[in-house]
């Protein structure tokens, strides 16, 4: 027994020894990440891209089915389908949490930025991934404050790497921050590859989204020269064109033309053949990170809601109690799963549509006034529901009586590039449980297409913009013909070319697709464009709404420095 306890003792003895000297329970990490090393290759600097990517496709369209379409809401474009009257004063108010949450994450998409171009030097790069990364960063920072410049005009300009908390910020003018944008996108510019290379892959930054970029930026500083001069160097660079002959999927669905096929799906990018496309955002049906989940029982977040927000609630439509549409179905007439949150203004639904003549972008397929009905209970079966005709006893939401051509949540005209006309994901049919033509379940509210952020015919008419900028009426008209000569539109003549022309001609164009907000902002024109084209927010428009107020919890939390308000919010 006593030897058996002096060998425990000596074991004991030698194993801690042993620990005094090196632990056995020490670890040496085979690889890790940390600041120190997160930044040094290709790969490393390509993830943060992704990731800028990623924080721009939440901000400007798949957040969630509300704040995104703050771009569209309280413009010339629409109204507010779900409520009888705005209520601006509660909206745009220093305190309102969806105006704080835009300034948060156009900043952390700046920071990010800073974060790339700050540790681009210290890499294992060459010197040309250098700059192309640099250029990048350069990018995603000049696309943040050339929105925060335009929404609230003069904003901090932070062009570090954010280390440690500050409260020390004070406001820029507007003019340094448009001035710091128009450096950085030169910079881009000069140095991201052209759409054109072979190497390019879709949905990545190009020169010419760095050029289309810049062109805008200059018009917003006063420099129409150069906005002229950066737009044609995309629109001459060889590697763009607009499309004018049908092409891609369902090229030959009747009915259908060379617009509506600019919004089936697959048809976007440049691998589709589509060489109108300069920045294209990826959104990807059942893909990890796609935005795109079809496993959703109700969807309206982390996807491009605009099927769900833009196309009327066409279930609650009936004829003296029975409805017209078997509801919701991937067709023109349910237009997928719509909930008739966001309607057109009348000025978007009939006023820059009249004498269009021959106009595609106005034939029913692309804007739909007229529905087939598809109930067989229904007495007009098989026929067609004239928005602008409605027959005694049609109803909508909450039993409201519908009346021709004003817009109800139940029944509007509507963009069918809102939504995906016989092409929603497979994954989301319903015929069992839902047995007619298209069905679909609940989760379909997605717009599961990717999205253009810029496209060439936008640069031709931000070209025309600035043409008008130089008193050149002849080659402002001159774009703005090309666009709708490709729509067989009517041209119109250099007498004819103002800023309001060529609003409602990017109304006519882009619609739903134009983040409205921005150009109006942009221009000083939200609130003379209210006045003018939107009778259900002019009552309580006013002048200060030409910018956003700053968020309160930003003026308060900057305890060492002032950040003051925008003139007449409290």
């Amino acid at each position: 027994m006593k030897k058996i306890k002096i060998y425990l003792l000596v074991l004991v003895l030698f194993a801690g020894g042993i620990s005094c000297k090196k632990s056995f329970l020490d670890e040496t990490p085979l690889d890790f990440l940390s600041t120190s090393n997160a930044f040094k290759t290709t790969a490393d600097f390509n993830a943060s891209v992704y990731n800028m990517f990623r924080l721009v496709r939440e901000e400007f369209y798949t957040l969630n089915d509300n704040t995104t379409y703050d771009f569209q809401y309280r413009t010339d474009l629409a109204i507010d389908a779900a409520a009888a009257v705005p209520n601006l004063v509660g909206d745009l108010t220093p305190t309102n949490g969806n105006r704080t949450g835009h300034w948060t994450r156009l900043y952390k998409i700046i920071a990010e930025a800073n974060t790339v171009i700050s540790r681009v030097p210290s890499s294992d790069m060459t010197d040309a991934d250098k700059k192309i990364f640099e250029g990048k960063g350069r990018f995603f920072r000049a696309l943040g404050y050339r929105t925060l410049a335009y929404i609230w005009g003069g904003v901090p300009l932070s062009l570090e790497e954010t280390t440690a908390p500050r409260v020390d910020f004070v406001r820029a003018t507007k003019a340094e921050v448009l001035a710091q944008c128009i450096l950085d996108l030169e910079f881009a510019a000069a140095n991201i590859p052209s759409i054109g290379l072979s190497s390019y892959k879709d949905g990545d930054l190009s020169k010419e989204a760095a050029n289309h970029l810049l062109s805008e930026v200059y018009l917003a500083a006063g420099q129409f020269q150069k906005a002229v001069d950066a737009a044609t160097a995309v629109i001459t660079s060889g590697n763009l064109n607009l499309m004018t002959g049908r092409f891609g999927s369902m090229a030959s669905t009747v009915p259908g033309d060379v617009y509506s096929d600019m919004f089936r799906v697959k048809n976007q990018n440049r691998s589709s053949g589509n060489r109108e496309g300069i920045l294209v955002i990826q959104i990807e049906a059942n893909n990890l990170g796609g935005a795109g989940a079809t496993n959703l029982g109700f969807a309206n977040a982390g996807g491009y809601c605009m099927e769900r927000v833009h196309v009327p609630l066409t279930r609650d439509a009936n004829l003296n109690g029975v409805a017209y549409f078997k509801w919701p179905a991937g067709d023109y007439s349910s237009g997928g799963r719509g909930v008739g949150f966001m309607g057109p203004s009348f000025w978007f639904q009939d006023s820059v549509w009249r004498n269009s003549g021959t106009d595609i972008r106005n034939a029913n397929h692309n804007f739909v006034r007229k529905f087939k009905v598809t109930n067989p209970a229904n007495p007009m079966f098989g026929q067609d529901l004239d928005y602008y005709n409605l027959p005694a006893g049609t109803r909508g939401t909450s039993n409201a009586v519908l009346v021709s051509g004003k817009p109800s949540r139940a029944l509007y005209a509507f963009q069918a590039k809102a939504t995906t006309p016989y092409q929603h994901p497979q994954e989301l049919m319903d015929p069992v449980n839902r047995p007619w033509p298209y069905s679909l379940k609940d989760g379909a509210a997605f717009t599961f297409r990717d999205e253009y952020m810029f496209r060439l015919a936008e640069t031709y008419l931000l070209r025309a913009e600035a043409y008008l900028g130089l008193n050149n009426t002849a080659l402002a008209a001159a774009d703005i013909n090309t666009v709708r000569a490709r729509s067989s539109a009517d041209p119109i003549t250099a007498a004819n070319v103002n800023i309001d022309y060529i609003l409602d001609e990017r109304m006519r164009e882009l619609g739903i697709e134009e983040k409205r907000l921005l150009t109006l902002m942009r221009l000083g024109k939200w609130y003379d464009r209210i006045i003018k084209c939107n009778s259900y927010y002019a009552a309580q428009a006013d002048p200060k709404y030409n910018l956003w107020p700053i968020p309160q919890s930003v003026i308060e939390a900057n305890r060492e420095a002032v950040i003051t308000q925008n003139p007449g919010y409290n």
